[in-house]
């Protein structure tokens, strides 16, 4: 369990770190300014930090079912 929750506390601050700097590089492009490129590029950071997320707790659901697959009831035929 221990390892499990490393894990989503690493994936939960890289994921909110990259996401705030998406944020702000989102709102500098669209707000301050002129070139419409770095709109894109913050926009391309948010769902990298979306996906870095998601993937993270993908990785730590797929691992406690590789361990809880050995419990439970054996239907035999």
């Amino acid at each position: 369990m221990d390892s499990k929750q490393a894990m989503l506390n690493i994936v939960k601050y890289t994921g909110g770190t990259i996401l705030t700097v998406g944020i702000s590089i989102f709102l500098y492009g669209f707000f301050i300014s002129d070139y419409s490129a770095i709109t894109g590029i913050g926009i391309g950071t948010i769902m990298g930090a979306i996906f870095i997320f998601l993937m993270g707790i993908f990785f730590v659901a797929t691992e406690e079912m590789q361990e809880k697959r050995d419990k439970g009831i054996r239907v035999i035929q």
